[in-house]
């Protein structure tokens, strides 16, 4: 049986937890969290990051998070608490959605890059 985009959408949103922009800030200092824009390259280069973020564009994130790929990102450890962003949410989430089947414990759904920066978090080019 075929599912839909919304229907993805919403398994996706229930199953990673939003966090704030402060949150995500505090989770990083205090709880080595790893904040991961999902952008792709045009988009980072247009606004930038949150600082100290690590991009991973959406289409390449199975493999640079799979423990066993070839191109595993070191910094993304299942047992990390991971913080996604993308431009506004949904992508956030259904990569959150995956990293958690990946066997990923702890992933959070900052939202967009707005949010980011609505809520008074750094940005670095």
């Amino acid at each position: 049986m075929s599912t839909t985009l919304n229907e993805m959408l919403a398994v996706a949103h229930a199953a990673v937890p939003k966090i704030g922009p402060a949150a995500a800030a505090d989770l990083v200092k205090t709880g080595n969290a790893l904040i991961v824009d999902i952008r792709d390259g045009t988009e980072v280069a247009a606004s930038g990051k949150a600082k100290g973020a690590i991009t991973i564009p959406r289409g390449s994130l199975e493999s640079r998070a799979c423990p066993s790929s070839a191109t595993h990102i070191p910094e993304m450890r299942q047992d990390r608490p991971i913080i996604l962003y993308c431009a506004g949410g949904n992508r956030a989430a259904l990569a959150g959605k995956t990293l958690l089947d990946l066997g990923y414990k702890d992933v959070r759904n900052l939202g967009g890059f707005r949010d980011w920066v609505a809520g008074g978090g750094e940005v670095e080019k």
